[in-house]
C-alpha cells in the first residue's frame, strides 16, 4: 500500500509540475492516474495516455462521486499535429467527432465536426496571410451554409 501511495504521489507531482512532452518523453510517461481523496473516500478524477512523442491520445475525466463523466481520444499525423478527436460521453457513446486537415507550412486549414451519428454539423475554413498570420475563418453550418466570417487584422507598433 505504501508502495502505491508513493506511486500516485509520483504521477500526481510529475502531473503537476512536469506536463511538456518534452519531459513526458524523457521520462517515459505512458500514463497519468490522478485520484482524489476527499473525506475519507478515493476515487478516479483523470486518467491521460500519451504515446510515445508525449502527445495526448486518451483523457478519462471523472466525476466527484469517480463516475467516467467523459473520454476524448485524439489521433496525430506524422508531425505531431492532432488530426482526429472524438468524445465520448459516460457511457462511451461517441458525442462528438473532429476532423484537422493541415496545408504544407504546418497550418490548420479545415476543422469538420461531425455528431455521434457521423452527421456533419459544422465545418470551419482557415486561410492564412504569406506572412503566415491567419487571416479569415469562414463557419459553415452542417449542409455546409456559409454561416459567420471572421476576419484577423492585425496592427504593428
Amino acid at each position: 500500500m505504501e508502495k502505491l501511495i508513493y506511486i500516485l504521489l509520483f504521477f500526481v507531482s510529475i502531473n503537476s509540475f512536469a506536463q511538456k512532452k518534452k519531459d513526458l518523453k524523457k521520462l517515459g510517461i505512458k500514463t497519468i492516474e490522478v485520484s482524489e481523496n476527499n473525506n475519507g473516500k478515493t476515487f478516479f478524477d483523470s486518467k491521460t495516455t500519451y504515446d510515445k512523442n508525449g502527445e495526448i491520445i486518451e483523457d478519462w475525466n471523472y466525476d466527484k462521486q469517480g463516475n467516467l463523466k467523459s473520454i476524448l481520444k485524439i489521433k496525430y499525423n506524422n508531425d505531431s499535429d492532432p488530426i482526429e478527436e472524438q468524445e465520448f460521453d459516460g457511457a462511451k457513446n461517441l458525442i462528438e467527432k473532429r476532423i484537422f486537415k493541415y496545408d504544407l507550412m504546418g497550418q490548420k486549414t479545415e476543422e469538420t465536426f461531425y455528431d455521434g451519428s457521423g452527421k456533419l454539423t459544422k465545418k470551419h475554413i482557415i486561410t492564412y496571410l504569406s506572412n503566415g498570420l491567419k487571416s479569415e475563418k469562414k463557419i459553415y453550418d452542417g449542409n455546409n451554409i456559409l454561416k459567420s466570417t471572421k476576419k484577423y487584422i492585425y496592427s504593428t507598433k
